[in-house]
């Protein structure tokens, strides 16, 4: 089967985030599909962008608009992309030029690759109108085609709640009008919230089409020891364990949602007590979180360092005492989360300090760790005091109970084969 996978951010393990659309693909080809992946040449998730004459300096190859790099036997289409900060002009752009470019390749694709099930996968929902482009242009070829829409965040929504915009903001119309027709007009529509469903009903969704696929693990990356942690951080938490304190870990992206300013004031309330805490990743308001700590006094108590390879985490999360997650307290988080960095949690038997108010809580149902309220660090404090006062044996027993929920219901030969069952059990089958 052929599958065209559409997300503008979509990673690697040469790329950084995100990686959901490269652990599914990977599967397909495993299973012995044909995948391409078309993505733009600059995120803003990836901790490292690819370098397109580089690549085309090495005898990559050119298929209309894109250059073609092999990753693990998924054909990644790049689309030029301008760089961007922030969620300005810049990011606005940046989403006309990959779908501009997809648009005018759609024809060119559906004519060579003829693909049997396409996807739009973003976090904003204006690639639909590409994917269903392309699924027509298929059909009229006469070969059947199934387009599905992949939901990650809920667009407009997301940024009405999280960043404030206004509802009639023409950015957010145009979002609301591919959202709408995303719905109306997929095949299939996968999402990894598991409390959506109202909203998209209310969207023009026939549920009938819905089905849920949460992110997580691939397990090759947990088998056998894992490639030694970077040496600086390494250094680090051993000189802290040595001086007796509890390491409070966080591995992930430094953005607003993230919550980690909140996290910095919890970490002021902790002085009195021998808490470190250890920050890796990167984002958009790393620069901000480090001027929050300088102005906290708590050079001695934070540590910020740059991104590390996702093959190390599992040595990073080894040596963590407790892991930390947090968000804002915001209304969107009622339709359900499905945090990656989480799985990886879960996965590294960490003892889990979760702040969220949302419309369900892994952490909770995993028995993994203990759950705040968000945007209270008093209640963040209180809870890392209770999680670093459990006994090594119950808290053993902790991370092995959420070790054991993610290998239930979180890999990723799992959720790539139920993804494709959504689509079909003769898709699946073909």
């Amino acid at each position: 089967m052929n599958i065209l996978y559409l997300n503008h951010y979509a990673g690697s393990p040469l790329h950084g985030m995100e990686y959901r659309p490269y652990y599914l693909a990977r599967e397909w080809v495993h299973a012995g599909h044909c995948v391409r992946m078309l993505a733009g040449s600059h995120s803003h998730v990836r901790a490292r962008q690819p370098d397109l004459p580089a690549l085309q300096a090495a005898g990559a190859t050119r298929s209309g608009h894109a250059t073609v790099q092999d990753i693990d036997g998924i054909a990644y289409h790049w689309y030029a992309t301008p760089p961007y900060a922030g969620n300005g002009l810049g990011r606005v752009r940046n989403i006309w030029a990959f779908l501009r470019q997809a648009w005018a390749d759609a024809p060119r694709i559906a004519r060579e690759f003829r693909p049997d099930v396409v996807i739009a996968s973003s976090t904003y929902p204006m690639d639909i109108w590409v994917a269903r482009r392309s699924a027509r242009l298929t059909r009229r070829a006469r070969h059947p085609c199934t387009l599905v829409f992949e939901v990650h965040d809920l667009w407009p929504l997301s940024p009405i709640e999280l960043g404030g915009m206004s509802p009639g903001h023409p950015f957010i119309r145009l979002c609301q009008a591919a959202e709408n027709a995303a719905y109306r007009d997929a095949d299939v529509v996968v999402s990894m919230l598991p409390k959506g469903a109202g909203h998209m009903q209310a969207r023009g969704l026939d549920l009938r089409r819905l089905h849920i696929v949460p992110n997580g693990i691939t397990l090759d990356e947990w088998q056998g020891e894992p490639p030694p942690l970077r040496g600086d951080i390494a250094r680090h938490v051993a000189a802290q364990k040595a001086a007796g304190r509890t390491v409070v870990g966080y591995a992930g992206s430094h953005g607003t949602p993230n919550a980690l300013d909140v996290m910095l004031q919890a970490a002021a309330l902790l002085q009195d007590a021998p808490f470190s805490f250890v920050l890796v990743g990167d984002g958009h308001e790393k620069a901000a979180l480090r001027q929050q700590a300088e102005a906290l006094g708590l050079a001695d108590t934070v540590a910020f360092f740059d991104p590390i390879p996702k093959a190390q985490i599992p040595a990073f999360l080894a040596q963590v005492d407790i892991a930390y997650i947090g968000w804002q307290r915001v209304p969107i988080y009622r339709f359900g989360i499905a945090p990656n960095k989480l799985m990886d949690y879960m996965m590294a038997r960490c003892v889990v300090l979760h702040s969220v108010e949302a419309g369900n809580d892994p952490v909770a149902e995993a028995g993994c760790g203990l759950t705040v309220p968000p945007a209270d660090p008093p209640a963040i404090a209180q809870g890392l005091r209770q999680l670093a006062a459990i006994d090594p044996a119950t808290r053993a027993r902790m991370g092995e109970s959420g070790r054991a929920h993610v290998l239930a219901h979180h890999t990723y030969p799992v959720l790539a084969r139920r993804f494709l069952e959504a689509c079909g059990a003769s898709l699946a089958k073909s």
